[in-house]
């Protein structure tokens, strides 16, 4: 596809979402003299901190969402967030606006079942076997044959949200509230998976460019809970055959995606358990169309973090090289307690080792479990870097402020 942005340079930007990734999206798009529109439900979210200007739209509301966009008229449009009203999107595209990567692949990407249809029954790409449901009757139906344990997720949702583990008949109904009470929008469906063991869960990112070949970065590793990241680690010792199957499948569906931009393609490396990595098979898992939360790490483990790679793509930039700078890690800052202002403690102490940062989001409010912050550190080995990124980490305490 030719670059639409090759006589328009520097650009207007508008991210829809202003959380903690696209402040660093805003960021970036300002060091290149860029003007940046932030836009979420609620005043003084991450990106609007460091933008030009800050929009609080509803951000399911299509007519509220088309208006902004047409208030401002921006070059690219790049979406942060899977909550929002995609449909709209495919109409600002026939207007001549520029959505990130492509509305078609907003809208795809941010419904479980259309990503997985796609990559596999239209690709014919590896995944976890899998069923849908409607129902609690047609989950207890759709699981048995895939075996227990199982995964239920709704088709909608962000961040883990109504994701469980379901290890036997008895824990349907339970599933089955769970992700009704986690979904996003009004939908009913959700998707039953086959549990996969798996040694290691990888993020791909991966570069789509208007013009130019694909590119990769080094693999990231990382571990989930409540299906959210915890912590992440790059480079990711991946064997030489399962890198080149994961970036041949990362290719095959972001080019049937279209448009340019950083996607997070995310992989199970299967097999059993202490294999050699060349030994495990490769398992597509899903797919973000924007820069990805365990890529948080590049901030330390690349010369050219996500967020950069992301803009130069959307903006038709050149990206020379990917190089690794070394072992580097990631790991969150959680919440504790619920709190309506917060202060952070520890601080100075999180800061003491060589090679490691702390940021964080300016969240303005906190609840149990949400992503706060997050430290990064660089290390001789990977060990290492993990193991200074966690420490840092623990450090920290979230607090209601006085």
């Amino acid at each position: 596809m030719p670059n639409p942005h090759a006589k328009s340079f520097p650009a207007t930007v508008m991210l829809l979402g202003s959380g903690e990734l696209g402040k660093e999206v805003a960021i970036a798009a300002q060091r290149l003299g860029c003007r940046v529109i932030a836009v979420d439900r609620y005043a003084g979210a991450p990106a609007m901190q460091v933008a030009d200007v800050g929009e609080v739209v509803a951000m399911g509301d299509p007519e509220a969402l088309k208006a902004v966009v047409r208030q401002h008229r921006p070059d690219v449009v790049i979406p942060e967030i899977e909550a929002l009203a995609v449909d709209a999107l495919a109409e600002l595209e026939s207007e001549g606006i520029t959505v990130i990567p492509t509305a078609r692949a907003t809208a795809v990407t941010m419904n479980r079942d259309r990503i997985r249809d796609l990559a596999a029954q239209e690709l014919g790409i590896r995944t976890a076997r899998f069923a849908y449901a409607e129902s609690g009757a047609e989950l207890a139906a759709a699981a048995a044959p895939l075996g227990w344990p199982v995964v239920v997720k709704p088709v909608m949702s962000s961040s883990g949200k109504g994701q469980s583990v379901v290890k036997g008949p008895e824990g349907i109904a339970a599933a089955w509230d769970a992700a009704m009470a986690g979904a996003r929008g009004e939908g009913t469906r959700v998707i039953v998976e086959e549990f996969l063991p798996f040694e290691l869960e990888i993020t791909l990112l991966t570069v789509k460019q208007w013009e130019g070949e694909t590119l990769f970065c080094p693999p990231i590793g990382h571990i989930q809970e409540r299906g959210d990241y915890q912590c992440s680690w790059q480079p990711a010792a991946v064997g030489a055959r399962q890198l080149a199957t994961a970036q041949a499948m990362a290719k095959a569906v972001t080019s049937n995606l279209g448009g340019a931009g950083l996607f997070g393609v995310e992989f199970f490396l299967c097999g059993p358990p202490g294999g050699h990595p060349d030994g495990l098979e490769v398992v597509f898992s899903e797919l973000s169309p924007r820069p990805h939360d365990t890529g948080l790490v590049t901030l330390m483990g690349q010369n050219l973090s996500e967020f950069d790679l992301h803009l130069r793509a959307v903006l038709g930039l050149p990206i020379p090289a990917i190089r690794s700078l070394g072992p580097a890690a990631s790991r969150v800052i959680l919440a504790t307690e619920t709190a309506e202002t917060v202060v952070f403690e520890g601080v100075a102490a999180a800061l003491r080792e060589p090679d490691t940062e702390v940021m964080l989001f300016g969240k303005p409010d906190a609840r149990p479990h949400r992503r706060m912050g997050v430290a990064l550190a660089q290390g001789a080995t990977e060990a290492e870097a993990r193991r200074k990124a966690e420490t840092a980490a623990a450090q920290i305490q979230v607090k209601a402020q006085a």
